[in-house]
């Protein structure tokens, strides 16, 4: 049996205290923490190539200057190139495009309940703080790295959440991750971010200091989306890595009306059809209709908790394309240009 290498540090129990507020704003934090989880359905093929239609790729906003604070501007490089070294060097763009807008994981919550290894009463007394012993085997992932505690009363257990996150950070630190969670997520900073409309900046600083699988992360990454729901704010996050957790999180909380009234709006109906199929193949669900607005009007009918604006939406949508079908007409009538 081969011995492992272990480090024991005292702890300070006041210096693990974090003092947040957990108000919320006005939204209630949903965590992906009930009976079903939604990792199968969510790297489910078919799931992955929808969110990915409804991200609705831009390449000039995919690669726009963006402030990262630590990087300095560098000068644009020119190059006259052939054809097919174009093709190539389009090839290489779209590539790092997969790459920047790959979707952050959505996984349940998971859950860690401590188990007491043992109580020693004899040590009672003995000690002020408490004791942590780490298991430091290089290679070993840390959400599998034996971490345990030796409280004052003598109790040995396995390290709560806080606790293991902050000692595999101070062992096996994470770049860009900080010991103790950054005061921008505590709910008086956050809405002020949000309503300065930083969205995907919080979104990008929450993936970093947190797992997707943490109570923590799916609350910022929740009231974000609650926020944008509310306000009709999909044009941030369309393009980016987040757009796609947005959807799933509106998908799997049935709450999809107002994206579906923006595409409407906006004539993308091919893509209200394919959020209709998102939702279908997430909650197994079928909606009859032949075409793609048959389709809107049947989850309209049976499953919107806005119908009427729904209605109204198609309903313009409907008139539009028939004057924009008679225009056309008319153009092609001018030109001599007959239908065959």
């Amino acid at each position: 049996m081969c011995s492992l290498p272990l480090v024991f540090r005292n702890i300070n129990t006041k210096k693990l205290t974090h003092n947040y507020i957990y108000r919320s704003l006005v939204y209630s934090s949903i965590h992906y923490d009930g009976k079903s989880d939604p990792g199968p359905l969510f790297f489910n093929e078919e799931v992955q190539s929808l969110l990915k239609l409804l991200t609705r790729i831009d390449y000039n906003k995919v690669f726009r200057k963006r402030k990262l604070g630590t990087k300095l501007l560098t000068k644009p490089d020119y190059q006259f190139m052939t054809d097919e070294q174009l093709k190539e060097s389009i090839n290489r763009a779209r590539k790092k495009a997969d790459v920047l807008l790959q979707i952050p994981p959505v996984v349940k919550v998971k859950e860690i309940n401590p188990t007491i290894l043992s109580k020693d009463s004899a040590l009672k007394g003995l000690l002020t703080s408490k004791i942590v012993f780490t298991d430091i085997t290089f290679g070993v992932q840390n959400a599998d790295r034996i971490i345990v505690v030796r409280e004052t009363d003598g109790t040995l257990q396995e390290a709560d959440w806080q606790l293991r996150k902050r000692i595999n950070q101070t062992y096996f630190p994470e770049n860009g991750r900080l010991l103790k969670p950054p005061t921008m997520f505590q709910d008086t900073y956050l809405e002020n971010l949000l309503d300065r409309e930083e969205h995907e900046f919080v979104l990008d600083r929450a993936c970093i200091q947190f797992d997707p699988d943490e109570p923590e992360y799916q609350r910022i990454s929740s009231i974000t989306y609650q926020h944008i729901n509310e306000k009709n704010l999909f044009h941030l996050l369309r393009s980016t890595r987040h757009f796609g957790s947005l959807v799933f999180f509106l998908v799997w909380n049935k709450n999809i009306d107002n994206l579906l009234l923006d595409l409407i709006e906006t004539s993308n109906v091919n893509e209200a059809a394919q959020l209709i199929a998102l939702y279908s193949k997430i909650h197994n669900t079928e909606f009859d209709g032949d075409t793609v607005l048959e389709k809107v009007e049947s989850f309209t009918k049976s499953a919107s908790n806005k119908k009427g604006a729904l209605e109204l939406a198609i309903q313009a949508y409907k008139e539009v394309a028939k004057s924009k079908e008679q225009l056309e007409k008319g153009v092609n009538a001018a030109h001599g240009i007959t239908e065959c």
